[in-house]
Order: C-alpha cells, then structure tokens, then sequence
C-alpha cells in the first residue's frame, strides 16, 4: 500500500465517531451560510426574533446543511474515492451510516420547519430538494456552481418567511448576493479539481473555461455580491455601520483572489475557510449592530 494512502487511512479513521461525523459533513462551513439567515432574521424581525424562533431557524439550518452534505456524500461516494483530494472521505463513515444519518437529518428539518409556520411547513421539502439537487448537477451542466449558490441562497429567504410568514423583496435581494458568492469562491475552489474533474468529464465552469477565465468569473461574481449587499442595505433601509462594513468585506474578497492566484492549494483552502467566514460575520455583526444599538 502507497505510504500515502495509509496516511490517509489512518487520518480518517483517527477520532471518535461524532468527530468522524462532523468532518465528513465539513460542520465548520456552517459558518458560512448561517450568518446570512441570522442577518435576514433580525431585519425581518426589526430586531431581536423571539427565542423559539431563533432557535427554530438554528435547527432548521443545521439539518438542512448536514442533509444536504451527507446526500453529497453518499451520490458521490465512488467519485469521491477515485478524487485524490477527497480519497479518504469514506474511511470516516461506513455507507449504511451515511444513509441512516441522511434520513434522519432529513426528517429533523422538516419537523422543525413545520413547527415555525404554515408557509415554511409547506415549502420545506422544495427547499430540501433544491439544496439535494446541486449534488447532481455537476453530472450534466457547468453551472453547477450557481446551483450550490442557490441551496445557500435560500436560507436568508426561510429566515425570512419564518419571522413574517410571508417574503419581501429585502431577502431576495440578498439571496441574490448569495447566489454570486457562493458561485464566486466555488469557482476558486474548484481550480483544485481541474485535472480531476476533466479526466473523470465532471462538469464545472472551470474545465469549461479554463482556470485564468473561471477566476475572472469568479471576480465579476464577487463585484455583483458588494452590489447586491449594498442594494440589501438599501431596501433593507440600513444605516451607517452596515454601509462602512462593506468595506471590510471588499477586503476580504480582494485577499481571497489574491491567494487564489497564486494557484497553492494550501493557500485556497487558508484565504476560502478564513476569507469568506469573515464575509460572513462582518455581514451579521454589520447587520446587528445596525438594528440591535
């Protein structure tokens, strides 16, 4: 056996279960959507939600995303194995599981969503396919990284609906910025993938395009998620502090594509996890300074 693929073996089969579990699903990039449906919670609410409210929306998002992650998982299982950067990812859990987990996780969120009101119980098994689809996408269009940005772009919209039991065009707007995004910093993720994803014939923007164009992509898509964060505080009728934030997280934006240049995987991973957690919590903190001081 390769000395690699038996550092491999051991990484993923070192820690406890729960850990194992949570390194699967990739639970610290739940940070990265969150943020945005808290922000759209507490506009909607004109402050603070209620405690059952908030805690309702918490649940709703964890479960969605570990559903959404552990479909991923399980549909790509052998495409995962054969992908040198995610060869170990089936080491952590056992197959039947995954499945097991999928379906619980599933029911979790459906319960929850129920428990809010009647319009987030009738749209949770929509919002419980979109974000299941994006897994398959990457199988017949290059889009696939608008259809993630989509399955995050519908969280700030629950929140939303939640808190009102009805939408506005504020959560949209921000939905919007969301979509970019996402679309944005996957591209950049995706330049990891490029030799894999051609070879294997994944569909993805950057095997289309090349990787110097999908960075450009990326860029233009990063500029629309300032616009489309600048039109939320508009109609969102924010003040100062929220405008004043939007700088910090150009600057986040501009270090992200800084790193990804340099094409050091290492490097990606570093600016992707820390760049666009801090987009993320400058946006909510902007938001709940805003409408909480």
């Amino acid at each position: 056996m390769p000395l690699q693929d038996r550092h491999l073996q051991i990484e993923a089969a070192s820690g406890n279960a729960f850990g194992r579990f949570l390194r699967l699903i990739r639970f610290s990039h739940t940070i990265f959507a969150l943020p945005f449906a808290l922000g759209a919670l507490v506009v909607a609410a004109n402050g603070l939600p209620s405690v059952r409210t908030l805690l309702l929306v918490l649940v709703c998002m964890v479960f969605a995303r570990t559903a959404a992650m552990l479909f991923n998982r399980f549909v790509d299982w052998s495409l995962d194995q054969r992908n040198p950067r995610t060869a170990s990812r089936h080491l952590l859990l056992p197959k039947s599981v995954v499945l097991v987990a999928l379906i619980v996780s599933s029911a979790a969120f459906l319960a929850a969503a129920s428990a809010i009101n009647r319009l987030t119980f009738v749209l949770s098994p929509l919002a419980l396919a979109i974000v299941f689809f994006y897994s398959l996408t990457k199988r017949f269009t290059a889009a696939t990284h608008f259809f993630l940005g989509l399955a995050l772009a519908i969280s700030p919209i629950g929140a939303w609906i939640a808190q009102r039991g009805d939408v506005d065009l504020a959560p949209f707007v921000l939905a919007i910025g969301v979509i970019c995004w996402v679309a944005g910093f996957d591209l950049i993720y995706a330049t990891q993938d490029f030799e894999f994803d051609r070879r294997e014939g994944i569909r993805s923007l950057v095997v289309t395009m090349g990787i110097s164009r999908g960075l450009r992509l990326a860029q233009l898509l990063h500029l629309l998620l300032l616009i489309a964060l600048v039109g939320f505080g508009i109609v969102a009728k924010l003040g100062a502090i929220y405008f004043c934030a939007m700088l910090l997280v150009a600057g986040a934006l501009i270090y992200e594509h800084r790193r990804a240049r340099s094409l050091d995987v290492s490097g990606i991973n570093r600016a992707f996890f820390q760049s666009n957690a801090f987009v993320s919590a400058v946006f909510l903190i902007a938001v709940c300074l805003d409408r909480l001081v």
